[in-house]
């Protein structure tokens, strides 16, 4: 096997890993969400959806569409199907929980901008998965896009 065969080889492997990675993070998010009281985000989620919505659909509509979107994520990634199309989504996704931040800061913060809460953490570790999509929507791939 050629070197740069070798390279290719591992590059599709660790796209791979982290795609399985994203999509199983979705999926069980998602799931959870499928199930009254089951997902620690339940309360916020709803209230987050009803503002930015500005209450255009009940709550349990609206969570059950978020169910939906990121159950539809998960599955995309893990069966590596439309993976542009799902990273495009899961991007969305992750930007509008950001704005938690803005709509709740006093759930997301506890003294400063610096110090977060339980919830502030949970929203901030999105940094990463949000890197990672945009790193994987940067690269030119030859996956089933």
């Amino acid at each position: 096997m050629k070197k740069t065969q070798i390279l290719i080889s591992r590059e599709s492997t660790s796209q791979r890993l982290i795609t399985l990675s994203i999509g199983l993070i979705f999926f069980f998010f998602g799931i959870l969400k499928f199930f009254p009281d089951y997902s620690p985000a339940e309360d916020i989620a709803k209230k987050t959806i009803n503002v930015l919505i500005s209450d255009l659909l009940p709550s349990n509509i609206s969570y059950l569409l978020l169910a939906i979107w990121e159950t539809a994520i998960g599955l995309m990634f893990i069966l590596n199907y439309q993976r542009k199309s799902a990273t495009i989504l899961a991007l969305i996704h992750l930007t509008l929980t950001f704005s938690t931040f803005f709509i709740f800061p006093e759930l997301s913060f506890n003294k400063s901008p610096f110090s977060f809460t339980l919830l502030g953490q949970y929203i901030i570790k999105n940094i990463i998965i949000l890197s990672v999509l945009i790193s994987l929507l940067t690269q030119n791939t030859t996956s089933n896009d």
